[in-house]
């Protein structure tokens, strides 16, 4: 998650620890994005509703009928589709289980692809451990989708984490199939743990695994180091064979393309910049070498063999980014196929063409004013944003 995300709600105090001093430049170079610019905004919504710290907002696959709200506590909200509703129910309380502190807490959520029929969800959060303790489970509901029973808990992973920050905590099925989780790099400031480039260690990447093949899960084939022993939380010797790709520094939000399965990442960075990637299996996104496309540890050499982000931008712009989705619905044609993103700090809502290149210029398309912590897509593709402070908002079109 973004740095000291336990103080979110001061704001700037978020940057606390984060080491390297802000940019003043807001230039960013690259191929400009296409002619046509979408005009548009964000809107509130459900505006009857408020939640305390939310933190992911998410549909079950094929039911549009139902909204449901993660919150950092440790608690996950359901309600209706009704712009008039101003009631939420407790479709999942793990409280008792949860330490949310700094970063930490109930950070992700993802349905079985085929939920309500295999009656899975998946979550990821953390407990009291050293000092924090990053836990992948799987929960049953017993009652055909209404809740989730707590008391079915099976632990899928685990990964200790040494320090309070830079946990990750996104968790998606691709189109694969498979289950996707993000984690940080363990925290502290300028990776000191030296996970970013440490692939015997789940920290600093995104990992794949196959949760219906194995026991808890087994390892998709074309996972780059498929073939070494598990290293469940990173205690084996050889490359932990559940890394998707590496050299991340806290991924804060991913995505899957409805159209073309891209796997889209925002990465928060350090002092300077802020970086969006498409995921490819395999590849090595450079923390702590780079930080962005630029050298952040000259003494290791700054190698430029790793894989470029597809944007970038400077603490002139924003300071914690949140990925977003590729906009795939109907009510914003001039918004087809665009790639849209926020910042937590700034509340600025970003844009870029998805068949951009890697170096394209992000288009700011709106002051929003939210703490933009993770965005929402329904089931005909559009989309919402989450804002920290308890509110649910809609891309819309600007007046």
């Amino acid at each position: 998650m973004k740095q000291g995300f336990s103080i979110l709600g001061l704001g700037m105090a978020l940057f606390a620890g984060c080491g390297g001093g802000g940019s003043e430049s807001s230039v960013v170079t690259g191929p400009p994005p296409v002619a046509v610019t979408p005009t548009i905004t964000s809107q509130a919504v459900f505006t009857n509703l408020s939640f305390d710290q939310p933190v992911a907002l998410k549909q079950a696959p094929g039911d549009p009928s139902r909204w449901f709200v993660v919150e950092k506590g440790g608690i996950v909200w359901v309600f209706a589709d009704d712009q008039n509703t101003s009631s939420a129910s407790i479709f999942f309380d793990i409280r008792p289980l949860v330490n949310a502190s700094g970063e930490g807490g109930l950070l992700g959520l993802a349905f079985h692809p085929n939920f309500p029929v295999t009656p899975e969800v998946f979550v990821s959060y953390t407990r009291s451990g050293t000092p924090l303790v990053s836990y992948v489970s799987r929960f049953l509901s017993t009652d055909s989708g209404q809740t989730l029973n707590v008391a079915t808990e099976e632990v899928v992973l685990t990964v200790e984490q040494p320090a309070t920050n830079h946990n990750g905590g996104n968790i998606a099925f691709g189109p694969d199939g498979f289950l996707y989780v993000g984690f940080g790099d363990g925290g502290g400031s300028g990776d000191p743990f030296g996970n970013g480039q440490n692939t015997n260690t789940l920290m600093g990447s995104i990992v794949r695994i196959d949760v219906e093949g194995g026991s808890p899960y087994a390892i998709p084939a074309g996972n780059p180091f498929e073939t070494n022993a598990v290293c469940n939380g990173g205690s084996g010797a050889d490359s932990c064979p559940e890394i998707y790709a590496w050299g991340l520094r806290n991924p804060w939000r991913f995505s899957f393309d409805k159209a073309t399965s891209k796997l889209w990442a925002g990465d928060v960075g350090q002092g300077d910049w802020e970086e969006l990637d498409v995921i490819a299996a395999g590849s090595n996104y450079g923390w702590n070498v780079r930080e962005g496309a630029h050298c952040f540890n000259p003494a290791s050499g700054c190698a430029d063999t790793f894989v470029e982000p597809i944007t970038e931008y400077d603490h002139g712009i924003g300071r914690s980014v949140t990925g977003g989705y590729v906009y795939r619905g109907s009510m914003l044609p001039d918004l087809a196929g665009w790639y849209l993103f926020g910042d937590f700090v700034t509340g600025r809502l970003f844009g870029i063409p998805e068949a951009s290149s890697a170096g394209v210029v992000p288009t700011v398309f709106a002051e929003t004013g939210l703490q933009i912590v993770s965005f929402g897509q329904d089931a005909d593709g559009e989309l919402y944003v989450l804002n920290f402070a308890g509110t649910i908002h809609k891309i819309v079109d600007a007046p």
